[in-house]
C-alpha cells in the first residue's frame, strides 16, 4: 500500500494491524528545515557507521553519530556505541518532536544519507537498549525520500514519502511485528538527514 497522495491525517494510524505509526507530515517551515539541516551537515561529529557481517568489521559510506544526556551505550549491527553529549542543534530540535509526539526522549541516534544511492535494508529498531514499545522518532530533513513498512508474518507493506522537515512517529508494537527499510533510488543526488529521537533504558 503506497500514502504518497494521502492527505496528512496525524491522527490516523497508518498501519492496519500490530502497531502504531502516525504521519505527522512537516513540523517546520521550509526555511527553518534549511537553516537547521545545514546546521546538522556542518554542526554534527559525523562518523562513518560500522557493522559486523560474518565475524568481519565493515565500514558503511553512510554516517552516523549519537548523542544523549550521558554518555549512554548503545548497541545494534554487533557494534557498541557510547553516546556524545546534546548540542544546542539537537535540543531545539528535541523540543519541537517533543511537542509535536506528545513524548519524551533521552538520546538520539542520526544518519546522513549522503545521495540516494545509500539506503537501510529491512530491519527493526527492537534492541535490548531500547524502551520496550517505546516510541522513536524519526525527523526527516533534506532530500525526500521512500520509506516503506513490512510486516514480518504477513509480508504486506506500506510506503510513504517522508517530506524535507517531517516527522514520523513509531510506537506499540511495531518494532516487534513490523520491519521498516529505506530503499536506495538513482532519482536522488542530495543528501538526507534522519534523527532518530529515542529513549534508551539507563542502567543503575
Amino acid at each position: 500500500m503506497d500514502l504518497f497522495e494521502n492527505v496528512i491525517d496525524r491522527s490516523v494510524n497508518l498501519l492496519p494491524q500490530d502497531g502504531v505509526v502516525h504521519y505527522h507530515g512537516q513540523v517546520m517551515s521550509l526555511q527553518a528545515a534549511d537553516f537547521h539541516l545545514n546546521n546538522l551537515l556542518n554542526d554534527i561529529a559525523w562518523q562513518h557507521d560500522e557493522t559486523i557481517i560474518r565475524g568481519k568489521r565493515i565500514q558503511t559510506r553512510r554516517k552516523v553519530a549519537w548523542y544523549a544526556h550521558a554518555p549512554l551505550e548503545y548497541t545494534y549491527s554487533g557494534i557498541t556505541k557510547r553516546a556524545l553529549l546534546w548540542i544546542d542543534a539537537l535540543l531545539s530540535l528535541k523540543e519541537i518532536v517533543e511537542r509535536e509526539s506528545g513524548e519524551t526522549f533521552n538520546s538520539c541516534l542520526l544518519n546522513l544519507y549522503h545521495d540516494g544511492s545509500e539506503g537501510m535494508a529491512w530491519h527493526s529498531d527492537a534492541e535490548k537498549d531500547l524502551q520496550k514499545d517505546g516510541a522513536i522518532a524519526s525527523l526527516s530533513l533534506g532530500a525526500e525520500r521512500k520509506f516503506s513498512f513490512k510486516h514480518r508474518k504477513t509480508k504486506e507493506t506500506v510506503s510513504l514519502l517522508l517530506q524535507h522537515g517531517s516527522l514520523l512517529v513509531m510506537k506499540g508494537q511495531t518494532q516487534t511485528h513490523w520491519l521498516h527499510s529505506l530503499p536506495p533510488t538513482k532519482t536522488v543526488d542530495s543528501p538526507r538527514v534522519n534523527l532518530t529521537f529515542r529513549t534508551i533504558v539507563e542502567k543503575s
